[in-house]
């Protein structure tokens, strides 16, 4: 059974390291798929998500078991997130390109890659989608649709209020129907 943000909270208060996989079985993947929406490559996604978690473990021992307990998990965990997709974007220009390998070993396997390639095409359509979006309106769609993000919680980590996360959603919410109703008609 996985513990709610309270439950789990005190539990880090008490014993971080006997605590600290139940937050990887809770947020991992969501973390993992808001930063594969954010980033272009499935390396990046992995190493952010990895790098979001060393931080977040790290940041943790340091806080006080009073501090831990007046946390706001998501939005806090999400801030990591958001900040070291923005620091990753601005530093990838820097670096070697990477390639995704072919992951094809045996015929056996091909099915399962097939559906990771149609999988894949829909994912990179959806990012291309949410790039066009303006930075505000695009963090905010994912923070709500991706991640699940209350819209407080996202006026918490993107630093804007909530009234004003309301309105990237729904503007980029409109763009994406403008989008898709155009690549529909072409």
């Amino acid at each position: 059974m996985i513990p709610t943000d309270e439950s789990l909270l005190k539990r880090l208060a008490a014993d971080l390291d006997d605590a600290f996989p139940l937050l990887l079985d809770e947020m991992q993947g969501l973390v993992f798929n808001a930063a594969r929406r954010w980033l272009p490559g499935r390396q990046d996604a992995e190493d952010v998500t990895q790098e979001v978690f060393i931080r977040a473990y790290k940041a943790l021992g340091r806080y006080d078991p009073e501090e831990v307990g007046e946390l706001h998990l998501r939005p806090w965990l999400f801030t990591i997130t958001l900040n070291l997709c923005r620091n990753h974007a601005r530093t990838r220009s820097r670096r070697p390109r990477q390639v995704e390998l072919d992951t094809r070993v045996d015929p056996v396997a091909s099915v399962s890659v097939e559906h990771e390639a149609v999988a894949a095409i829909g994912v990179d359509e959806w990012r291309q989608r949410l790039a066009e979006l303006a930075s505000g309106q695009r963090d905010a769609i994912v923070l709500r649709h991706v991640v699940g993000l209350s819209y407080d919680e996202i006026g918490e980590v993107v630093g804007r209020p909530t009234g004003t996360v309301k309105s990237d959603v729904h503007r980029g919410i409109a763009r994406l129907r403008t989008t898709l109703a155009t690549e529909e008609t072409t």
